[in-house]
């Protein structure tokens, strides 16, 4: 038994043993220290909900992200014509995303002046033409109002609040061009496209495409602000694509959700 003890004591005598006990002892305490310091430094399982800045000027969403514990910087602007000026438009990351205390959102605000453009010549254009001419200025096609004549989707006159605009008036970018197009009774039918599942700007486009104006707009509750709307998509429209034949210039009314429950009912 005596011999047994000495054997043991002679083991853990030897300087090898001992230099390996205390390299894991060594290894196991730096590593514990390490994954204390490291939570302590990124503030593991502390992380902030970002709030929704859309909408707000720079000034409150500056004074709300410093109560939330972020910092808020411009990286960008564009005009908008319906958004407030000065007002985040988008903002990344996006309001509801998790992040450390400390990082910095990135907004894209309103700008503060107007931007013109001019207003080209669509008189003799096609419908089609017409609105991508419009695309290509930073105007917005609005109503299209069909009256008798021998070509069908020619544009007649262009309108701009309701008031005809001469080629070459300087307008705020944005706005919204009314167009008068022929309509020939012999060449005056059309069908409704498939809006659903398509964005709100997306959607207002297929109508357009098909000769139709849109109708009644319904945004769900969750909307709250136009950069929201832009993201929306059509879950209901009427008519619908099998409604059959409508006459050119007739309404297509459009619901719209950012609720991913509604949008993913529509691939279903």
């Amino acid at each position: 038994m005596a011999e047994k003890n000495t054997k043991k004591e002679s083991i853990l005598s030897n300087w090898v043993v001992k230099n390996l006990i205390w390299a894991v002892v060594f290894v196991v305490g730096l590593a514990i220290v390490v994954s204390v310091l490291l939570g302590i430094v990124t503030q593991h399982n502390k992380e902030i909900v970002v709030p929704d800045f859309t909408n707000m000027t720079f000034s409150e969403a500056k004074y709300n992200a410093e109560r939330a514990g972020i910092r808020v910087q411009i990286s960008d602007s564009v005009y908008v014509r319906r958004m407030k000026k000065g007002a985040v438009f988008t903002q990344f990351p996006k309001g509801g995303s998790k992040v450390k205390k400390g990082r910095t959102i990135l907004l894209t605000t309103n700008a503060k002046h107007s931007k013109e453009v001019t207003m080209p010549l669509l008189v003799g254009y096609s419908m089609r033409q017409a609105k991508a001419e419009l695309a290509s200025r930073g105007l917005s096609l609005g109503r299209l109002i069909y009256v008798n004549d021998i070509a069908t989707n020619n544009v007649l006159r262009q309108l701009c609040n309701s008031r005809e605009i001469a080629a070459g008036t300087m307008v705020e970018s944005g706005s919204v061009i009314d167009l008068v197009v022929g309509l020939n009774n012999e060449d005056n039918r059309t069908y409704a496209p498939d809006a659903r599942g398509l964005k709100y700007l997306r959607a207002v486009d297929a109508v357009h495409d098909n000769s139709l104006n849109v109708g009644k707009l319904s945004f769900d509750k969750e909307v709250r602000s136009y950069s929201d709307s832009l993201n929306a998509v059509v879950y209901k429209q009427s008519p619908g694509q099998a409604s059959g034949a409508l006459t050119m210039g007739a309404s297509v009314s459009l619901w719209l959700t950012t609720d991913e429950g509604k949008i993913e009912e529509l691939s279903r």
